[in-house]
């Protein structure tokens, strides 16, 4: 069907692109059908479909054609080329990476590895103690500002070249590179104190002369390991014995997949059953393991026993590993390690940090470079005035040096600094207490996201169940009217409390008789009987374990210890693969029927009255994401009845039950609430029944083909006129505040991504209850695709669908990315909400990477709570972890660590637009000051014919860049625009900032004009005004200059603060100050006089005031959004 659906759209035009049938694609196999669908467009936008020239016809990228290389390719950028891949083939050389092979591992025995595999230690750091000062330094001077004022103060080494004092140049440079080298030491330091602690761990490993205690990261392939309750796996291991009977342990992997439920490991048959922990070297034996490899999912490999006859093969599957970042939940194992260091799951699944930097560096560089092209023609101008006359060279860079104060050093200075105050803002902010900046680079960055990418579980929820609801059908029950229920229950047993007494032979034979006579009429049962068959079935159908604390097990009577444990209900705790069935089970045991104990053959029910009920289970069907079912035979010891009961998600469920008009109906009700539902059902089968269905699975299960297919007809065939007995709602309790957050970040213009683990039913039920997705858009779930062909398909689907939110797995978005990656990435940024649910960590990064590569100027932040968030939280321009119960690792690695999801409103909203305003403001302001000096330089230089002589030398130069006009400067990163509050209550202000409005190339030509102006307009007035001497030039212009930038820093603040006004006047008096010491350059008895005193108020007049009136004007009849809102 799919085959024959036309790809391509109906066109006007006399190309025609014929429609590929499916008599045409049967020829084709699936899988081999990229010659087709390279000539079938993917239909994209609407216009697309009249523009003859689309991008989208010419999908085959590959037959690009050979551009002609030549000599002008060489001249216009090729030698750029050719370098270029020259230094990749050398970096790869250098680098070359060992081949990944699978490999034999005996067991205890390292020595007969064929291979030498990598040590077993975790390193995170940037540099190490050679690399530190060339890379850090590397990382400066990749700036061309930085790499502009290092070649301009090596230049004052040059006699000829010599402008002023070295220490103006060489202090501002000096410093910045000090401040950066002591803060990248630190971070440095920190890194690795962090692996050592990690590196040092001790554990024990098992030899021939007995057990002796090693560090992690000298743990070698080949070791057998013994890991205690509670601690982390050192490396990638395989499981061989376990101090429990059973023989399978729980590991809690929230720090490698996120998932915070249990997983249930089993120990190898073979080894488990060895009598004693040291026969493990009395053996002949080998795991054969695949290569290492990124999916943490799937696991492929043999274990062979040779000293046995005939051999010993048991083939190994992800159950049978431990994987390193894990923690052993329960018992002690002993495994065989197989990966270490680089080539385990979690550090394949790890990218390394990157050195971010923040957009507005990068724009801040575009315009140095701008102003570096206005300097050198300014000094060509010059040059070319004078006619190119002497040494007009030499000239010529004496002039680029004269006006090198266009880009003035002070502004990295200034920037840094700033940025540090912003982290010191952000940290001793009240409203969001704990809060830490890691990485002070890159505040502003929270002031122009557009993509949020945020984990699931423990970021957006508490990964905490509560059970809710649970409907029968005619009458539900909540929260309110548990009471009910449970009183109900103490009902049913007192009436089959007597039953057992009379044996249970007599029990059992009515309702075999019963069911061999064919199905009984069916008799309206009473709501007391319906709850206790609800109850009952909930209690008996999963896969949880009780545990009890063994405190008693150190007087060597673990028999009676047990005894005296088993129903104590304080000292036991539930452990299970998914939380959703521990809080069940904790629910039916507040209803009053607990679950005491669990083996894998039995398990047994504690009533209201206190006596035990015993069920033997026959068979298990675990829960699969294929099936979304799980269900379970159990043959009551009291009764001899069996009885199937499943449970599992509507959409699986609703063909198997009987006919109801009920249950689609309050599903959907329970899942507007944002509940998980499961439908729960039974069916009792006679004594034969179930003899045939055992025959028929197990002979099934021996079948060499289609195994899987067989045994799932075989399940299948059970699965049929189920008695439906209740829906049950279960609540992920989301986090504080996180509806009202993420509301207020969609209202702020960020589009919000859910990345999780998790599987697809449970995160489309959170993107509802945290109403990720709003109530009036649709869901559309990208269906399972495998191949080219599906992918196309359902791309094309999901095209036509219109304001809709993307719901996608992990392995259909590998499938997209591979054959469609530039269009599937089109199609879902248009989403106002994207869900990707089963993501490896890698996924993550690679997620974030596609969106930073579709728009560079679109900023990514990742969100996230555990390990497996890591990667994407790197990867991002901006990273933000929340220290939560899986750990710290993934606010250790991020840039920002907050404490709760909900203070990431006040983040971005206040601190983020707050820092991106101010250091817009900032960074051009301190250009100008740059730029109003350089605009004097230039008048007076061309009035006194061209020479290059500076016009102000020395301290004056010094002082005016910092102790006259720092502070002021600086004091505009304490302006704001608009209250807090307002900027939380109107989350629309936010929006403009990611259109980068505040500095941009029309805001930068306005401060160029306004310092052109300034600068023309001083320098003129000096030279108009002054009577005799030259001096008096130099005083009136350089006093008007202090005084303009004390006035235009007080014009650009929005809102005062009392330390800007001090700042203000501070810098006034320092300067009147100093007069007295700088006689070399002012004359003392002219600067007393009223003459001097009109001419500067003139000059500044003159220069200040027209810009106070047009800004007067402006707000006015403009007024900025912020201004409507603070009036």
């Amino acid at each position: 069907m799919a085959d024959s659906i036309p790809l391509n759209p109906v066109r006007k035009s006399s190309k025609r692109i014929p429609y590929y049938n499916s008599s045409r694609l049967s020829r084709y196999s699936l899988e081999d059908e990229s010659s087709n669908l390279d000539e079938m467009p993917l239909m994209m936008s609407e216009e697309a479909f009249e523009n003859e020239d689309s991008d989208y016809q010419t999908l085959p990228r590959a037959r690009v054609h050979q551009r002609q290389r030549g000599l002008g390719w060489f001249l216009l950028g090729g030698w750029k080329v050719l370098c270029g891949s020259c230094c990749d083939c050398l970096l790869r050389t250098c680098r070359r990476k060992k081949e990944l092979k699978a490999r034999t591992v005996w067991l205890g025995c390292p020595e007969k590895c064929d291979e030498k595999y990598p040590r077993n230690a975790i390193k995170n750091q940037k540099y190490n103690i050679f690399t530190f000062v060339p890379g850090v330094l590397y990382q400066q001077f990749k700036f061309f500002l930085n790499l502009y004022f290092l070649v301009v103060a090596c230049s004052q080494f040059v006699p000829s070249l010599k402008i002023g004092y070295l220490y103006t140049y060489w202090a501002p440079l000096g410093f910045v590179l000090a401040v950066t080298m002591v803060r990248e030491a630190v971070d440095e330091v920190r890194r690795y104190q962090r692996d050592k602690e990690m590196n040092s761990q001790l554990y024990g490993k098992l030899t021939v002369r007995g057990k002796i205690q090693v560090k992690s990261s000298d743990i070698q392939v080949g070791d057998l390991i013994i890991v205690e309750k509670n601690q982390r796996i050192p490396a990638d291991m395989i499981f061989l014995r376990t101090s429990e009977k059973n023989g399978s342990c729980f590991i809690r992997t929230d720090q490698l997949d996120g998932e915070t439920d249990w997983k249930l490991k089993v120990a190898v048959c073979c080894t488990q059953r060895l009598p004693a922990l040291g026969d493990l070297f009395s053996i002949s034996a080998y795991v054969y393991a695949q290569k290492p490899q990124l999916d943490i999912h799937s696991f492929e490999g043999n274990f062979t026993r040779e000293d046995s006859d005939p051999h010993i093969h048991e083939s190994l599957s992800i159950e049978n590993t431990l994987w390193a970042s894990t923690v052993v939940a329960s018992g002690t194992v002993i495994g065989v390690v197989i990966y270490t260091g680089k080539e385990t799951r979690s550090v394949l699944n790890t990218s390394s940090a990157k050195n971010k930097v923040g957009l507005l560096d990068l724009e801040l560089n575009r315009l140095t470079k701008a102003l570096f092209l206005a300097q050198v023609v300014l000094a060509v101008v010059m040059v070319a005035v004078q006619g190119f006359v002497g040494p007009w060279f030499r000239n010529l860079f004496r002039f680029v040096v004269l006006f090198s104060y266009i880009i003035p050093i002070s502004l990295r200075v200034n920037l840094d600094m700033g940025k540090s105050a912003y982290g010191w803002m952000i940290m001793k902010d009240e409203n969001i207490p704990g809060t830490v900046v890691r990485t002070s680079t890159i505040p502003e960055e929270l002031g122009r996201l557009v993509y949020l990418l945020t984990d699931k579980t423990g970021t957006l929820t508490q990964n905490e169940m509560i059970f809710k609801r649970l409907h029968l059908g005619t009458v539900s029950y909540g929260t309110d009217t548990m009471d009910e229920i449970q009183s109900h229950i103490i009902q049913s047993y007192a009436l089959v409390a007597p039953q057992p007494s009379n044996g249970s032979a007599s029990a059992s034979t009515p309702s075999r008789k019963s069911q061999a006579t064919g199905p009984t009429p069916k008799v309206r049962k009473s709501v007391v009987s319906r709850i206790h068959e609800a109850v009952k079935a909930i209690a008996l159908c999963h896969n949880v374990t009780p545990v009890y604390e063994s405190h008693a097990t150190a007087n060597g009577e673990p028999e009676s210890a047990e005894a005296d444990q088993d129903f104590s209900d304080d000292n036991r705790t539930y452990q299970a693969s998914s939380p959703d069935e521990v809080a069940l089970v904790q629910w039916t045991e507040s209803v009053g029927l607990t679950l005491v104990n669990r083996d894998l053959t039995s398990l047994q029910l504690k009533t209201p009255s206190g006596q035990v009920l015993t069920f033997y289970i026959l068979q298990i069907f675990p829960f699969t994401s294929e099936s979304k079912r799980m269900g379970i035979i159990v043959r009551e010891e009291s009764t001899g009845d069996i009885t199937f009961y499943m449970k599992g998600a509507d959409v699986a469920m609703a063909s198997i039950v009987q006919y109801n008009d009920w249950l689609e109906e309050e599903c959907g009700n329970m899942a507007r609430e944002g509940l998980r539902t499961l439908v729960v059902a039974k069916k009792s089968l006679s004594e034969e029944q179930y003899q045939d269905f055992e025959n028929r699975y197990n002979q099934a299960k021996l079948s060499l083909h289609d195994r899987a297919l067989k045994v799932a007809a075989v399940v299948e065939s059970l699965e049929r006129e189920m008695e439906l007995l209740c829906l049950t709602g279960v609540e992920d309790q989301l986090q504080a505040d996180v509806r009202p957050t993420l509301e207020l970040l969609r209202n702020g213009g960020i589009k919000i991504w859910m990345l999780t683990g998790d599987k697809l039913e449970t995160a489309t039920c959170i993107a509802k209850s945290s109403h990720l997705v709003s109530r009036n858009q649709d869901i559309h779930v990208f269906r399972p695709v495998s191949n080219r062909g599906e992918a196309h398909l359902e791309l094309n689907a999901f095209r036509r669908k219109h304001d809709c939110c993307l719901v996608v797995s992990g392995d259909s978005l590998e499938v997209c990315l591979r054959y469609y990656e530039h269009e599937f990435v089109e199609l879902a940024c248009q989403c106002p909400a994207v869900v990707c649910c089963r993501c490896s960590p890698t996924q993550k990064a690679q997620i974030v990477m596609l969106l930073q590569q579709a728009n560079t100027a679109n900023r990514t932040c990742a969100i996230g709570d555990g390990g497996n968030d890591v990667s994407m939280i790197q990867a991002a321009d901006c990273g933000i972890g929340i220290e939560g119960k899986e750990g710290k690792q993934a606010s250790l690695a991020a840039d920002f660590s907050i404490t709760q999801f909900k203070h990431i409103g006040r983040l971005l909203m206040v601190h983020g637009r707050n820092s991106y305003k101010r250091s817009a403001a900032l960074g051009q302001f301190v250009m100008h000051r740059g730029m109003i000096i350089s605009t004097m330089q230039a008048v007076f230089s061309s009035i006194f014919y061209f020479a290059s002589v500076p016009l102000y030398q020395g301290f004056l130069m010094v002082g005016y860049a910092t102790i006259y006009t720092m502070f002021p400067v600086f004091s505009l990163v304490l302006d704001q625009d608009v209250k807090p509050e307002m900027a939380l209550l109107y989350p629309e202000l936010y929006k403009d900032l990611t259109k980068g409005r505040s500095l941009s190339f029309k805001t930068f030509l306005i401060w160029v004009l306004i310092s052109i102006y300034q600068g023309g307009i001083l320098m003129y007035g000096a030279l108009v005004l002054f009577e005799s001497e030259f001096v008096h030039v130099v005083a009136i212009s350089f006093t008007a200059l202090i005084v303009t930038e004390l006035l235009m820093v007080a014009l650009t603040i929005r809102t005062w603060h009392w330390l800007m006004v001090l700042a203000e006047f501070f810098s006034l008096g320092c300067y009147v100050a100093s007069l007295a010491f700088l006689n070399e350059y002012f004359d003392l008895s002219f600067i007393t006089t009223k003459a001097f005193l009109w001419k500067v108020s003139a000059i500044t007049l003159v220069s200040c005031l027209p810009l106070y009136i047009i800004k007067y004007l402006k707000r006015k009849f403009s007024p900025p959004s912020y201004s409507k809102l603070s009036s």
